[in-house]
């Protein structure tokens, strides 16, 4: 059994074992905020509910949000597996500005390329050929582009946010 976390500000934050979660409620470091019908747990003490939804009696400030990492196949995901030059099938990956130029390995930096263009470019600009770029290189954004084991976990969250509005 899984159950939703919420931060003290009613944002969703994880989905953690049942265990883990009433470890936090015993502990009183959260609150049950929708319980399932059910068992109730049993402690020598006190009674607590099988929790489906946890509230953080503190906020937990997250770190800068959850950045996608920079990947060859993740360019040429976002790039539909074409040359941002000429348009056609791209096998390869190219620095808009060149490394050798103090270009690095950042989303808005990279750019699917077809291996004839990354060649004829070389150690180039688009500007420096008269290029222009058929996509403007920014990092993805989106539901497809979660971190993998947590698009089960968001599916989750849904039924639930209504209840925190």
């Amino acid at each position: 059994m899984r159950t939703l976390v919420l931060n003290a500000g009613y944002e969703p934050l994880a989905v953690v074992s049942f265990k883990r979660a009433i470890v936090l409620v015993m502990n009183q470091k959260a609150t049950v905020v929708e319980s399932v019908d059910g068992d109730p747990v049993w402690t020598s003490s006190a009674v607590y509910d099988r929790p489906a939804v946890i509230l953080l009696a503190r906020y937990v400030r997250m770190p800068n949000g959850r950045r996608v990492p920079v990947t060859r196949r993740g360019v040429l995901r976002r790039d539909g597996h074409r040359c941002a030059y000429c348009g056609q099938s791209a096998s390869t990956i190219d620095h808009v500005l060149p490394r050798s130029r103090g270009g690095g390995d950042s989303w808005e930096n990279l750019v699917a390329c077809c291996l004839r263009c990354n060649n004829v470019k070389g150690d180039r600009t688009p500007q420096e050929m008269s290029w222009d770029l058929r996509i403007t290189p920014r990092p993805p954004r989106g539901g497809r582009w979660t971190v993998r084991g947590t698009e089960r976990a968001e599916a989750c969250w849904e039924p639930y946010l209504a209840l925190a509005a």
